[in-house]
């Protein structure tokens, strides 16, 4: 049983955004990973690893992202966040924190775990690396179930097909 305050799901950091290959994943999950080239060169890199560690993924796909533990907006590893997804009296409220972060010479990145009252459970990785040629890449990684309990879990098959419109858009969200 929770205490209503922590990760919504066991298998904190189970998409390893640190490493290339992303290893076996927890059962019950749906997974899904994608990579699609940004750019090329210096400048791609450098723009690339400047946005995906603020949010800018999430924020150029249509949400709205804001600190909710009182640090800054750049991710942190522990910092608690509500992403807000829809206009007005509308909006879903989606609580996460920061699981994992990676800065290296060539791969930039985070991965946020949804806590309870979270429309869905498991874990989103945003991920730009580069490879000896100069592409500068994106990966997004997931793992998605249910939410363990509350109103969303009836609406999950609903949200997997909204998942599928966000997908799009975070994959095109840095090009």
């Amino acid at each position: 049983m929770s205490d209503g305050t922590g990760l919504s799901y066991p298998a904190r950091g189970a998409t390893a955004p640190d490493s290339p290959f992303w290893p076996g994943s927890p059962a019950g999950f749906r997974r899904y990973a994608r990579t699609v080239t940004i750019g090329h060169g210096d400048d791609t890199w450098a723009a690339a690893r400047h946005a995906v560690v603020r949010w800018e993924v999430k924020r150029r796909s249509g949400f709205s992202v804001a600190p909710a533990d009182g640090g800054g907006l750049r991710v942190r590893e522990s910092g608690r966040y509500t992403i807000t997804a829809g206009p007005g009296r509308f909006a879903v409220r989606e609580p996460v924190e920061v699981v994992a972060v990676v800065d290296t010479g060539n791969r930039c990145g985070f991965a946020y775990g949804t806590r309870w009252g979270h429309p869905v459970s498991g874990e989103e990785a945003f991920i730009v690396h580069r490879d000896g040629d100069g592409r500068v890449l994106l990966t997004l990684r997931s793992l998605t179930r249910a939410a363990p309990a509350g109103p969303w879990r009836l609406l999950f098959p609903v949200l997997l097909l909204a998942q599928l419109g966000v997908r799009a858009r975070y994959l095109r969200a840095l090009r």
